[in-house]
Protein backbone atom coordinates (compact mmCIF):
# COMPACT_ATOMS: atom_id res chain seq x y z
CA UNK A 1 0.00 0.00 0.00
CA UNK A 2 1.37 3.31 -1.14
CA UNK A 3 1.60 6.42 1.56
CA UNK A 4 -0.19 8.51 -0.88
CA UNK A 5 -3.27 5.85 -0.61
CA UNK A 6 -4.29 5.19 2.96
CA UNK A 7 -7.31 2.97 3.88
CA UNK A 8 -9.33 5.67 5.40
CA UNK A 9 -11.38 4.67 7.91
CA UNK A 10 -14.55 6.47 8.86
CA UNK A 11 -12.77 8.35 11.10
CA UNK A 12 -9.90 9.53 8.77
CA UNK A 13 -12.57 9.82 5.49
CA UNK A 14 -13.38 12.62 4.62
CA UNK A 15 -16.68 13.61 6.08
CA UNK A 16 -18.21 13.93 2.06
CA UNK A 17 -16.98 9.98 2.34
CA UNK A 18 -19.14 8.62 5.30
CA UNK A 19 -21.73 8.05 3.32
CA UNK A 20 -20.49 5.66 1.36
CA UNK A 21 -19.02 4.16 4.61
CA UNK A 22 -22.56 3.25 5.34
CA UNK A 23 -23.96 2.11 2.07
CA UNK A 24 -20.73 0.01 1.77
CA UNK A 25 -21.39 -1.90 5.51
CA UNK A 26 -25.10 -1.90 4.52
CA UNK A 27 -24.31 -3.71 1.17
CA UNK A 28 -21.16 -6.03 2.58
CA UNK A 29 -21.51 -6.26 6.39
CA UNK A 30 -18.27 -4.69 6.55
CA UNK A 31 -16.41 -1.56 4.91
CA UNK A 32 -13.97 -3.50 2.99
CA UNK A 33 -10.08 -2.33 3.01
CA UNK A 34 -11.36 -0.71 -1.26
CA UNK A 35 -14.09 1.58 0.18
CA UNK A 36 -11.10 3.09 2.81
CA UNK A 37 -9.05 3.45 -0.20
CA UNK A 38 -11.52 5.28 -2.58
CA UNK A 39 -12.93 7.49 0.15
CA UNK A 40 -9.88 9.65 -0.65
CA UNK A 41 -12.00 10.69 -3.71
CA UNK A 42 -15.64 10.51 -1.96
CA UNK A 43 -17.12 11.10 -5.59
CA UNK A 44 -15.17 8.11 -6.69
CA UNK A 45 -16.72 5.95 -3.76
CA UNK A 46 -20.19 7.05 -4.53
CA UNK A 47 -19.77 6.28 -8.28
CA UNK A 48 -18.20 2.87 -7.67
CA UNK A 49 -20.99 2.05 -4.79
CA UNK A 50 -24.00 3.44 -7.22
CA UNK A 51 -22.55 1.37 -10.12
CA UNK A 52 -22.31 -1.96 -8.01
CA UNK A 53 -26.27 -1.09 -6.28
CA UNK A 54 -27.18 -0.63 -10.11
CA UNK A 55 -25.29 -3.68 -11.33
CA UNK A 56 -26.67 -5.59 -7.78
CA UNK A 57 -30.44 -4.61 -8.25
CA UNK A 58 -31.42 -3.52 -11.75
CA UNK A 59 -29.84 -5.93 -14.26
CA UNK A 60 -31.21 -8.70 -15.65
CA UNK A 61 -28.10 -11.08 -15.09
CA UNK A 62 -28.86 -14.01 -12.54
CA UNK A 63 -26.85 -14.02 -8.82
CA UNK A 64 -24.62 -16.39 -10.12
CA UNK A 65 -23.94 -14.64 -13.80
CA UNK A 66 -23.15 -11.38 -11.91
CA UNK A 67 -20.44 -12.74 -10.16
CA UNK A 68 -18.81 -14.82 -13.26
CA UNK A 69 -18.72 -11.23 -14.93
CA UNK A 70 -17.50 -9.56 -12.18
CA UNK A 71 -14.60 -12.23 -11.52
CA UNK A 72 -13.89 -12.36 -15.18
CA UNK A 73 -13.21 -8.90 -15.08
CA UNK A 74 -10.91 -8.78 -12.37
CA UNK A 75 -8.97 -11.56 -13.64
CA UNK A 76 -8.46 -10.04 -17.11
CA UNK A 77 -7.32 -7.03 -15.54
CA UNK A 78 -5.03 -8.68 -13.41
CA UNK A 79 -6.48 -7.42 -10.25
CA UNK A 80 -5.20 -9.55 -7.01
CA UNK A 81 -7.68 -7.51 -4.50
CA UNK A 82 -11.13 -7.94 -6.89
CA UNK A 83 -9.92 -11.61 -7.79
CA UNK A 84 -9.91 -12.82 -4.21
CA UNK A 85 -12.87 -10.58 -3.53
CA UNK A 86 -15.14 -11.67 -6.00
CA UNK A 87 -13.97 -15.44 -5.26
CA UNK A 88 -15.30 -15.27 -2.16
CA UNK A 89 -18.42 -13.63 -2.96
CA UNK A 90 -19.12 -15.98 -6.03
CA UNK A 91 -18.72 -18.93 -3.59
CA UNK A 92 -21.13 -17.17 -1.06
CA UNK A 93 -23.49 -16.47 -4.28
CA UNK A 94 -23.50 -20.27 -4.73
CA UNK A 95 -21.45 -20.24 -7.85
CA UNK A 96 -20.16 -23.62 -8.82
CA UNK A 97 -16.08 -24.44 -7.48
CA UNK A 98 -15.21 -25.06 -10.97
CA UNK A 99 -16.71 -22.18 -12.65
CA UNK A 100 -14.85 -19.79 -10.04
CA UNK A 101 -11.72 -22.03 -10.47
CA UNK A 102 -11.68 -22.14 -14.11
CA UNK A 103 -11.94 -18.10 -13.85
CA UNK A 104 -9.04 -17.89 -11.64
CA UNK A 105 -7.13 -20.28 -13.63
CA UNK A 106 -7.95 -19.27 -16.58
CA UNK A 107 -8.88 -22.63 -17.64
CA UNK A 108 -12.25 -23.85 -19.91
CA UNK A 109 -15.56 -23.40 -18.34
CA UNK A 110 -17.76 -26.40 -18.42
CA UNK A 111 -21.29 -24.93 -18.44
CA UNK A 112 -21.62 -23.86 -21.65
CA UNK A 113 -23.67 -20.87 -21.03
CA UNK A 114 -21.54 -19.62 -18.08
CA UNK A 115 -18.41 -19.90 -20.62
CA UNK A 116 -20.45 -17.64 -23.37
CA UNK A 117 -20.98 -15.18 -20.59
CA UNK A 118 -17.30 -14.70 -19.40
CA UNK A 119 -15.87 -15.01 -23.08
CA UNK A 120 -17.99 -12.06 -23.96
CA UNK A 121 -17.21 -10.21 -20.63
CA UNK A 122 -12.88 -10.92 -21.59
CA UNK A 123 -13.70 -10.36 -24.88
CA UNK A 124 -15.81 -6.45 -24.10
CA UNK A 125 -12.61 -5.79 -21.54
CA UNK A 126 -9.67 -7.40 -24.12
CA UNK A 127 -11.12 -5.42 -27.41
CA UNK A 128 -12.45 -2.46 -25.33
CA UNK A 129 -15.88 -3.04 -26.85
CA UNK A 130 -14.76 -3.70 -29.97
CA UNK A 131 -17.07 -6.69 -30.52
CA UNK A 132 -16.90 -9.00 -33.77
CA UNK A 133 -20.26 -10.23 -35.51
CA UNK A 134 -19.20 -14.23 -34.14
CA UNK A 135 -18.27 -12.77 -30.51
CA UNK A 136 -22.15 -11.29 -30.55
CA UNK A 137 -23.68 -14.25 -32.06
CA UNK A 138 -22.23 -17.33 -29.59
CA UNK A 139 -23.20 -15.12 -27.02
CA UNK A 140 -26.66 -14.53 -28.34
CA UNK A 141 -26.72 -18.54 -29.49
CA UNK A 142 -26.06 -19.54 -25.57
CA UNK A 143 -29.88 -17.90 -24.92
CA UNK A 144 -28.45 -14.15 -23.70
CA UNK A 145 -29.84 -11.00 -25.01
CA UNK A 146 -29.40 -7.46 -25.93
CA UNK A 147 -30.23 -6.30 -22.95
CA UNK A 148 -27.85 -8.49 -20.82
CA UNK A 149 -24.96 -7.74 -23.49
CA UNK A 150 -25.33 -4.28 -22.44
CA UNK A 151 -26.22 -5.14 -18.78
CA UNK A 152 -22.26 -6.67 -19.13
CA UNK A 153 -21.36 -3.46 -19.48
CA UNK A 154 -22.61 -1.82 -15.97
CA UNK A 155 -20.07 -4.68 -14.26
CA UNK A 156 -17.35 -4.16 -16.72
CA UNK A 157 -17.32 -0.16 -15.41
CA UNK A 158 -18.07 -1.04 -11.97
CA UNK A 159 -14.69 -3.40 -12.31
CA UNK A 160 -12.89 -1.14 -13.77
CA UNK A 161 -13.36 1.37 -11.41
CA UNK A 162 -12.41 -1.29 -8.67
CA UNK A 163 -9.67 -3.23 -10.36
CA UNK A 164 -7.74 -0.07 -11.52
CA UNK A 165 -8.07 2.00 -8.14
CA UNK A 166 -6.63 -1.12 -6.41
CA UNK A 167 -3.75 -1.03 -9.02
CA UNK A 168 -2.95 2.52 -8.31
CA UNK A 169 -3.22 2.39 -4.38
CA UNK A 170 -1.53 -1.64 -4.32
CA UNK A 171 -4.94 -1.94 -1.54
CA UNK A 172 -4.39 -4.64 1.04
CA UNK A 173 -6.13 -7.61 0.95
CA UNK A 174 -9.05 -7.45 3.75
CA UNK A 175 -8.41 -10.33 6.17
CA UNK A 176 -11.51 -11.72 5.53
CA UNK A 177 -10.43 -12.63 1.85
CA UNK A 178 -7.14 -14.05 3.15
CA UNK A 179 -8.47 -17.57 2.28
CA UNK A 180 -9.33 -16.50 -1.50
CA UNK A 181 -5.64 -14.71 -2.23
CA UNK A 182 -5.17 -14.78 -5.63
CA UNK A 183 -1.61 -14.12 -7.49
CA UNK A 184 -1.58 -11.92 -10.75
CA UNK A 185 2.25 -13.04 -11.11
CA UNK A 186 1.76 -16.36 -11.35
CA UNK A 187 -0.90 -16.74 -14.10
CA UNK A 188 -0.98 -15.41 -17.17
CA UNK A 189 -0.71 -11.70 -18.06
CA UNK A 190 -4.49 -11.63 -19.59
CA UNK A 191 -7.54 -13.77 -19.48
CA UNK A 192 -7.60 -15.74 -23.00
CA UNK A 193 -11.16 -16.31 -24.94
CA UNK A 194 -12.10 -19.78 -24.85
Amino acid sequence: MSKNFPVHSAETAPIEAHGAFEAAFNAFGLVPNLIGVMSSSPALADAYLALSDIFENKTTLSSVEKQVVLLAVSRCHGCQYCVAAHSMSAEFQQVPDDVINAIRNDTPISDHRLKALYNMTTAIVQNRGWLSDSEVENFFSAGYTAHQLLDVLVGVAQKTLSNFTNHIADTPLDQQMANYQWDAASKNDNAQVR
